[in-house]
């Protein structure tokens, strides 16, 4: 309660709305983890660094790759080699310039950084050549269906050389882009402060002087922010908020259907932690899905808003295997599964973000396992710190969510490979990471439907995570403020947005 009054009286002692300071103020869920793309891996991260570091590549609203700092790319006949080609005349936020030669330099320490948790998602790229300034080759040891895709995402972000090689570990205190917008300062907990790029290369889409990333993990105190005037964008309204948005003639409601997802995931063979009886057994965790129902999950705590799910891919989605729908709740089977297990009353504690939806999520499903036998402790995190202790492993269960991408193997792999770069509590498959490798070097969506269909046989059926809904992106604004465009995987793109 004290830091939901902090919070409170930050709000509104901030200074005033954007029109008069040309300052654009944007309320997020959580504190980033860090800001250097190389390390990140956290949702709001990603939305900050957006503002910061453009990217090779980007999606548009319909999930097709657009040009961003490559103008344009070409695959070679056998899909082994990708060359792009790049805007000139751009410089860092320092100066310095950007050309193939600073792509080549950031790919390599996306891929051999020991901090990088991209090496995973560009382990297919076996080479990088500078044909001359304005023209990068990325060669690869065979065709890799997710790469454009990747370049849209971290691994396309570019920082500047020299200074990011000055900074060394310390780069996220201090991130050097060529986005539209230069980091100033963090306060943590608080919020992010950045400036208009004064070398930005398309200065017409960078419409404020200032924007701030506000910490604000209360969704009710976000609401009250943006109707105090005092935030001029938030992110995930809660649903039982809509009619307040919808009734307040100074805001405006702005609604996606999501790629992003949130699962809970549990600590297989992560250190002591992974020693207890959800960990140890598939049963116990088929006991615990049987004893949880995430539509009355959805109807309780999101008012119906989002999307009930049980895999990474949205029901009805290509990759969606319909062999293995959303299950009913059976508590009955539940128990009986615990008894065949011979542990009848499992004991854990599951991890969760300590701002109010998510201790409200951990309250539901501890009432719905319980009646099932299972002792559930709910234990609410500030986000940084729960991210950090799932890296560690020190956690038997933990909420994690997932913002979604175009391409399926960035929806899974990063998860169930046993190398995956989320792969906080160690599952291992080898066939499971066999099928994986042939789907993302299979460039044919049948053969793909296929690969990616056998691999849930296996992860849905050992249940090293649930899975439990995807989003329907939901977003309130002043009416205030022109430009803003929602995106499927959610993440708020800051280019075109002004004052109006």
């Amino acid at each position: 309660m004290l830091r939901r009054m902090a919070l409170l009286v930050a709000l509104l002692g901030a200074l005033p709305a954007l029109a008069a300071a040309a300052t654009l103020r944007i309320g997020l869920v959580a504190d980033p983890d860090t800001l250097d793309p190389e390390a990140s891996g956290s949702f709001v991260a990603l939305e900050i660094t957006h503002a910061i570091c453009d990217k090779l590549i980007d999606i548009d609203p319909d999930l097709n790759t657009v040009p961003l700092l490559a103008t344009g790319w070409q695959w070679s006949d056998d899909r082994k080699a990708l060359t792009l080609t790049l805007r000139q005349g751009l410089v860092f936020h320092d100066g310095e310039a950007f050309d193939a030669a600073t792509v080549k330099w950031n790919l390599n320490r996306y891929q051999t950084s020991p901090a990088s948790k991209r090496v995973k998602q560009l382990e297919p790229i076996k080479g990088v050549s500078v044909l001359d300034p304005a023209t990068v080759r990325v060669e690869l040891a065979a065709p890799y269906a997710p790469l454009l895709m990747l370049l849209a995402d971290r691994p396309g972000m570019m920082l500047a050389p020299r200074a990011t090689a000055a900074a060394g570990n310390k780069a996220t205190e201090n991130p050097v882009c060529l986005g539209p917008y230069a980091f100033v300062r963090r306060v943590a907990q608080d919020r992010i402060f950045l400036r208009r790029a004064a070398n930005y290369w398309d200065p017409g889409r960078v419409g404020f002087d200032e924007l701030q990333f506000v910490t604000v993990p209360d969704a009710n105190l976000r609401l009250i922010g943006l109707r105090t005037g005092q935030l001029d964008l938030i992110e995930r309204v809660a649903p039982t908020d809509l009619d307040t948005v919808r009734g307040d003639q100074r805001l405006r409601l702005v609604s996606k259907p999501g790629l992003g997802y949130q699962l809970l995931q549990f600590n297989l063979d992560n250190g002591p932690a992974a020693d207890n009886p959800l960990g140890k057994s598939p049963l116990v965790r088929e006991a615990f899905e049987a004893s949880i129902d995430r539509k009355a999950l959805n109807d309780v705590v999101f008012a119906g808003a989002y999307m009930p799910d049980n895999q990474p891919e949205p029901v009805g989605g290509t990759y969606y295997d319909p062999d293995f729908p959303v299950p009913a709740r059976d508590v009955a089977r539940a128990k009986a599964l615990l008894k065949e297990a011979g542990v009848e009353h499992p004991s854990f504690t599951l991890r969760i973000a300590n701002d109010p939806v998510g201790v409200q999520i951990g309250e539901v499903l501890q009432s719905m396992s319980a009646e099932a036998g299972f002792d559930m402790k709910v234990q609410p995190m500030e986000a940084v710190s729960l991210f950090d202790a799932a890296d560690r492993g020190e956690f038997q269960a933990t909420f994690a969510i997932w913002s979604g991408r175009p391409d399926p193997d960035q929806n899974i792999s990063i998860w169930v490979a046993s190398d995956g770069f989320l792969n906080r509590g160690m599952y291992r498959n080898a066939e499971l990471d066999g099928l994986l490798a042939r789907a993302s070097a299979i460039l044919d969506t049948a053969e793909r439907v296929k690969l990616y269909r056998e691999a849930a046989a296996i992860y849905l059926r050992e249940r090293p995570y649930l899975f439990l809904y995807h989003y329907n992106w939901l977003w309130a604004a002043s009416t205030k403020l022109g430009g803003f465009v929602p995106y499927p995987d959610g993440v708020i793109r800051v280019r075109g947005m002004r004052p109006e």
